[in-house]
């Protein structure tokens, strides 16, 4: 069984010109939000809906399973790195919880939703604290996988309804700063190959599970609107060609390489260029920064 050394793996990898510091964006939702904003189309829109209602519970489990492991971090930088970490999962969490508002306005079934996320992120918690980890490494593999996909392909962006482009974006932002946070920790944590694979593995067939079922639920929730044309043309937008997870692929598998890092893709000139884009999209209040985390 392969593992990382405590020594080796108490330094981070995060370049120098990455600074990871949660940002409150104070994003407000209403009658300006089409209810198809991604595409115009029924079934993406669902879809990165339903990914929504993930977030804020989600995020927690990411918050919960990290913090559980910081006193044994002992390197300075990645201490810092995971306070970042948190207070940056806890504006997610609030700013994905007024989009879902917004949903649930639509008359999406979001409480049903959250009940049921609630049921199977139970389960995960009776795990092992290490396989949670190994859990949260996982997902955050695949976030920052989308978030780079979102930051690099002009064609996804503009497909997004202005008013709501900004959320995603942002929350990409982030995403890519802090995306070796909980790798480096599980690494301290001595962590191993064995582990950190079967769970990305685990992880990916659960999230594709539960991301289905939540979109069909939205989906039957909103019937008049369904089109088979709209649904196979979404469904290759997705998974087609170039589609957007589809296209994903090799870089899932990038986590299978015994020395994998995931700074072996420096994607952090992105992160300068679309902060400056969307700088002035942050609400007055929350200019000078927000120092709300998660409980």
């Amino acid at each position: 069984m392969l593992t990382t050394s405590r020594t080796e793996a108490a330094k981070t990898r995060t370049p120098d010109n990455v600074t990871i510091k949660p940002q409150r964006m104070g994003f407000e939702f209403g009658e300006q939000n089409p209810r198809y904003w991604l595409d115009n189309s029924y079934i993406l829109s669902h879809t990165m809906n339903a990914l929504s209602v993930l977030f804020p519970q989600g995020e927690q489990f990411f918050v919960d399973s990290v913090r559980y492991f910081r006193d044994q971090i002992t390197d300075p930088k990645m201490k810092e790195e995971v306070r970042g970490f948190i207070g940056q999962e806890a504006m997610h969490s609030l700013e994905h919880i007024a989009m879902n508002q917004h949903v649930r306005d639509q008359g999406m079934p979001v409480e049903e939703l959250e009940k049921q996320l609630s049921v199977i992120l139970g389960i995960a918690k009776k795990l092992p604290k290490r396989h949670q980890l190994a859990i949260t490494c996982g997902l955050e593999h695949l976030t920052a996988m989308m978030a780079d996909m979102l930051l690099e392909r002009n064609d996804i962006r503009e497909d997004m309804h202005e008013s709501m482009r900004t959320i995603w974006v942002w929350h990409a932002i982030e995403e890519t700063e802090h995306k070796a946070v909980t790798y480096d920790v599980f690494q301290q944590v001595g962590g191993t190959y064995a582990e950190r694979t079967f769970y990305l593995a685990f992880s990916t067939a659960m999230l594709g599970v539960v991301a289905s079922a939540f979109t069909a639920q939205m989906m039957l929730k909103d019937p008049k609107q369904f089109s088979l044309k709209d649904t196979a043309k979404g469904l290759w937008r997705m998974w087609g060609k170039n589609g957007a997870f589809s296209s994903l692929i090799p870089t899932w598998l990038e986590y299978f390489k015994p020395g994998f890092h995931p700074w072996d893709h420096d994607n952090s000139e992105l992160i300068e260029r679309f902060k400056a884009q969307i700088s002035d999209k942050i609400a007055p209040q929350f200019k000078s920064g927000n120092r709300r985390t998660l409980q």
